[in-house]
């Protein structure tokens, strides 16, 4: 249940008045009556609300989208995509890039609570947010664990890593790289890492797996590597380019394999071999878990995994 103002004021033990001149820092009060109330409302998981006292309890019509970044191509659509079908519904967005940083992602969840938005889609990439065990919105999380009572929506991870490592053998690949980005939740993503491995390996296939964070791309490749499976499609990219400049043929003599293939990617760079995430339909399925679970919060939703494709050079 959403705590209310009288409820921070009764276990505050003080009028309801006060609590909001504490909020809106209004008038002389002393630093007990304010340590007071602000005890009571983190005890409260209280959020002042402007906007909802505003609308006198009334839906606030608002959803709050927080992804890692919107300079990858794949979140620029997928959240293109969310914010169009969202507006249809008649909904506003609230776009908030947490930037891979646990603080920012704290703030930018304060905000969206103390605006009280109907619900969050997130796809979080920052660990330990205590907030989303807590936290009194509607939240459905694309791809990443969040916490247990909050449903994922996800592709098929596993076979995007088959997919990838598929790729590679049949196009030659004997000494192969793949980059594992160190995750220690048990987020659907850790996948890809099993589904390539369980491939390489029933294939026999010689393989490294490289630590993301400890790799230097321009001291590791191409080095003893002929192919290479990236985690994303802009990483792909910016190891192609250190494969060229060291006078690699991409494709032929050195292959690398991305990971989501935006629109955008494969406009631009169509020579990228890629898993492709379809995002119209992750965002279809996020928003109708989303809704689902506004409507009924007590509802078990059970969204279905979602298929990938690869995108072969043409």
């Amino acid at each position: 249940m959403v705590a209310k103002l009288k409820d921070v004021a009764d276990l505050a033990g003080v009028s309801v008045t006060t609590v909001s001149r504490v909020i809106n820092n209004y008038g002389s009060l002393s630093k007990k009556t304010i340590a007071k109330v602000h005890a009571a409302m983190r005890e409260l998981n209280y959020q002042p609300n402007a906007l909802a006292r505003a609308m006198q309890g009334k839906p606030s019509k608002f959803i709050g989208l927080i992804f890692p970044n919107i300079t990858n191509p794949f979140f620029a659509e997928l959240i293109n995509d969310l914010e169009y079908r969202l507006f249809g519904l008649g909904y506003k967005t609230i776009i908030a890039s947490s930037a891979e940083n646990e603080q920012i992602e704290h703030d930018y969840l304060g905000m969206l609570m103390a605006n009280q938005v109907d619900g969050i889609i997130s796809s979080s990439h920052n660990l330990g947010i205590r907030e989303y065990q807590q936290i009194t919105s509607t939240v459905v999380s694309f791809d990443r664990y969040l916490a247990g009572n909050i449903p994922i929506v996800a592709c098929d991870n596993y076979h995007g890593g088959e997919l990838s490592a598929q790729y590679l053998i049949e196009h030659g690949a004997k000494r192969i790289a793949v980059m594992i980005d160190e995750d220690t939740s048990v987020s659907p993503t850790l996948n890809r890492v099993q589904g390539t491995v369980d491939y390489l390996t029933k294939h026999h296939a010689n393989y490294t797996p490289l630590d993301l964070k400890r790799t230097n791309f321009a001291e590791t490749f191409p080095g003893k590597y002929d192919g290479v499976i990236a985690t994303n499609d802009l990483q792909a990219l910016e190891i192609r380019n250190v494969a060229i400049q060291a006078g690699k043929k991409i494709n032929d003599d050195f292959i690398v394999t991305g990971y989501d293939g935006s629109k955008m990617i494969r406009k631009i760079e169509p020579s990228l071999p890629t898993v492709v995430q379809p995002t119209e339909q992750i965002a279809d399925e996020l928003i109708d878990t989303l809704m689902k679970k506004i409507k009924d919060p007590q509802v078990e939703v059970d969204p279905q995994q979602l298929p990938v494709s690869f995108h072969e050079p043409a």
